[in-house]
């Protein structure tokens, strides 16, 4: 392939050869094309494909911090002008208007966009299978998950076709996906990425937009080009004092971090997943930090219940989106059973189930927020298993009948329904992510471990409100102790 060093670099290192002018843009998109094409097929993760629009691009790149720099987004809700994003649902094809403003600020950084990645439909799962594209793989292991909902921007990311990689979190759809393919992922403080200007949040604030990187630099070098004030913003998370970059120069003081070995939403970690917790935990004390068993208190069947209601409650609204862009009354044909059980919950829920769960959120918010008073970060396994294998947590013949049979059930029944089966039984793989997505925290994975059959396993390390300062800095010193980026699947 040309250029064979490629590689080898993060983003910020490809951007600096392009500013030294040791290579240039046309040769970095001619490397990460040869990528693409030869490593994509086996793994589908790039199904959209944009090289004629980034190669029009080249001779006019902005002077940005990253010109030249082969970058993928995410197949949902960022919109590219020109271009269609479908959220892996057949009924979207008509191409956007506008650029989101991130979009907007990926291109005014000099990013150079090749494509987009697979996602599940309207990012939902915690895998990326969808009926539409398909299922995407991991590059460490073909017959396994890379997670969801930003699968497909992991695993390309994995596999060395670019970089980084446009995500989204709103159940852990940033740290599931890079814990599965050996990737830093954060997902930043609520309000601190604008979704601008189609919507101004998205789950009641869950989702937050940012990348899966190789580098820690990378992920706080990238969120610093698109973290800029956007007016009409429903929140304000907490401004930095300095360039997340720069804060990577300051060694993390002492911190108090706190541990816990229990699964938080559903089910138990495996053995594996405590391994990488204790492997962590290992590593923090002898980096000198004081690491405490303590769990943030909180009612989890509460959370659980709040969190499908609100999602049910913006399925219903992205359903109805879809049919009204194409001009058709929504059918369940038209959408995958998950989406459509979801909508229904929607659909059949009083306005007050929504007002309670918000309620129940920003009160058990509060209870979660009190152990941060006392600790400066809490750790968790990413996952409570490793990637699962494709195919093991898609909807079984049987739960496809049922959930055929519940269109006339009230909304009480299809969201016990929707506990039983897409909660306690799916959740189970993913149940330490959701609630930071409820608090709005920030939160990382941080790729320390890796178990006996080759599968990456995540640590995931939570902040304050408004604290990404501390977990970068943190996840700095965890890269420099252990570092990761060399580590690599078989391509």
């Amino acid at each position: 392939m040309r250029f064979p060093e490629y590689d080898q670099h993060d983003a910020c290192g490809l951007a600096d050869l392009v500013h030294k002018g040791e290579v240039t843009p046309h040769e970095l998109f001619d490397a990460a094309v040869d990528r693409i094409e030869a490593r994509n097929e086996p793994l589908n993760a790039v199904v959209t494909k944009l090289y004629d629009r980034a190669r029009d691009r080249l001779d006019d790149l902005p002077e940005g911090p990253f010109k030249g720099v082969p970058f993928l987004v995410k197949d949902l809700k960022m919109m590219l002008e020109g271009t269609v994003t479908t959220g892996s649902c057949k009924l979207l094809t008509q191409p956007a208007t506008y650029t989101s403003v991130i979009g907007k600020r990926y291109q005014d950084a000099g990013l150079v966009i090749l494509g987009k990645t697979n996602t599940p439909e309207f990012g939902i799962m915690g895998i990326t299978e969808s009926e539409l594209r398909g299922p995407c793989r991991n590059p460490w292991n073909r017959e396994h998950t890379p997670g969801g909902s930003s699968g497909g921007s992991a695993s390309a990311v994995a596999a060395r076709m670019v970089p980084a990689a446009h995500s989204g979190d709103g159940g852990g759809s940033i740290r599931i996906p890079a814990s599965c393919c050996g990737l830093f992922g954060m997902k930043p403080t609520r309000g601190r990425v604008t979704m601008a200007p189609n919507l101004g949040d998205a789950w009641d604030g869950f989702v937050q937009e940012h990348v899966v990187t190789r580098s820690v630099r990378d992920s706080a070098a990238l969120l610093d080009i698109v973290d800029l004030p956007t007016p009409g913003e429903p929140y304000a998370a907490p401004h930095k004092l300095r360039p997340w970059r720069d804060e990577l120069d300051n060694r993390p003081e002492q911190l108090k971090i706190a541990f816990s070995r229990q699964a938080l939403f559903a089910g138990e970690n495996s053995p594996e997943c405590l391994a990488a917790l204790d492997d962590s935990i290992a590593l923090l004390r002898d980096l000198g930090h004081e690491v405490v068993e303590a769990t943030p208190t909180f009612d989890r069947d509460a959370l659980v219940r709040a969190y499908f209601r609100v999602v049910g409650s913006y399925t219903a609204w992205f359903v109805g989106d879809a049919a009204r862009q194409t001009g058709v009354k929504p059918r369940a044909a038209d959408f995958e059973p998950a989406s459509w059980v979801l909508a229904q919950i929607g659909w059949k829920m009083p306005a007050s189930d929504l007002v309670e769960a918000r309620v129940t959120i920003q009160r058990e918010s509060r209870k979660v927020a009190e152990l941060f008073e006392d600790v400066d970060c809490f750790i968790t396994p990413t996952m409570a298993k490793p990637p699962a294998r494709i195919g093991e947590l898609a909807l079984s013949r049987g739960e496809r009948r049922q959930l055929a049979a519940l269109r006339l059930l009230d909304s009480k029944s299809l969201l016990d329904f929707a506990l039983d089966r897409m909660g306690s039984g799916k959740l189970a793989w993913t149940p330490n992510t959701q609630l930071f997505n409820q608090t709005g925290q920030p939160a990382m994975s941080v790729p320390l471990y890796w178990s006996d059959k080759g599968l990456p396993i995540g640590t995931q390390v939570v902040g304050r409100f408004g604290g990404e300062a501390t977990l970068f800095r943190l996840a700095k010193s965890l890269e420099t102790a252990r570092p990761w980026a060399d580590r690599s699947p078989a391509l």
